[in-house]
């Protein structure tokens, strides 16, 4: 894939519930292939950050290691941050907490919140929604090893049976931090709204349908937005057509 861009963006990778920086494996391949700098972090307790599930018990304990880098960056460093399903939230508190090092927020079929409801809002209108594929998720992600069949005919319905089984084999117990984050402050028009926001939609996702993609994006002030025919797991399913959206996000508005 070649570059579409003469500079060099650092693209930051945020993975979601139950998985780990690992899930961007052919992503940020590619990235690095068009000649950008790319960061993928394991959130707390995730991938092989060595904290366990029940020493993290707020969403600002499982944020720590994004919070950390963007602290570490230099005065003058700006990123390009992706988050990836529940990694829009974290993606979203970096954004309140640094948005002088932020050039662009990029939301891949993820959680978006508002500046009018508090950080739980959007995932508990998921719940709300669509109340069995939620239950279900949280079922399978409260587990070390998942059900497959489940995460086959919703999260991974396009992806390959290799990818499924990867996530098989390297998930981890994880959490949505509800309670933690209906206690959490609103986020801030003066901070997190002043960072530029794209989303890419998966108009194939049965997991956080369009349906509800579009609805974060008609609460926010999102810049552009771009659809791909990808499930929940576009990371992994069309990863070709992800980074070509990621690529001109940048160019357009890093």
């Amino acid at each position: 894939m070649g570059d579409s861009n003469n500079q060099t963006t650092h693209f930051v990778l945020i993975h979601g519930i139950a998985s780990g920086a690992w899930a961007w494996y052919k992503v940020r391949t590619m990235l690095e292939a068009a000649g950008h700098s790319v960061t993928a972090l394991d959130m707390s307790a995730s991938g092989v950050n060595t904290k366990t599930l029940e020493e993290v018990v707020t969403f600002d304990q499982y944020n720590e290691p994004l919070i950390e880098f963007m602290a570490s960056l230099a005065e003058n460093e700006k990123v390009v941050l992706v988050g990836h399903s529940l990694g829009g939230l974290n993606v979203a508190f970096a954004m309140e907490k640094f948005p002088e090092k932020i050039s662009l927020a990029v939301f891949v079929t993820a959680f978006l919140p508002d500046t009018e409801h508090r950080p739980s809002y959007m995932l508990e209108k998921f719940i709300e929604n669509s109340p069995a594929v939620a239950d279900g998720w949280q079922s399978v992600v409260s587990s070390t090893t998942g059900d497959e069949a489940f995460m086959r005919s919703t999260a991974f319905n396009l992806a390959s049976p290799e990818d499924l089984s990867l996530q098989t084999l390297l998930q981890r117990s994880g959490s949505l931090f509800l309670e933690s984050l209906a206690k959490a402050n609103k986020f801030t028009k003066e901070k997190f709204g002043s960072v530029v926001r794209d989303y890419v939609v998966c108009t194939q996702d049965l997991l956080v349908v369009p349906s509800l993609q579009r609805f974060m994006i008609e609460h926010n002030e999102v810049k552009e937005v771009m659809e791909i025919p990808a499930d929940h797991m576009a990371i992994v399913s069309r990863p070709k057509e992800l980074c070509r959206c990621l690529l001109e996000f940048a160019r357009k508005h890093a």
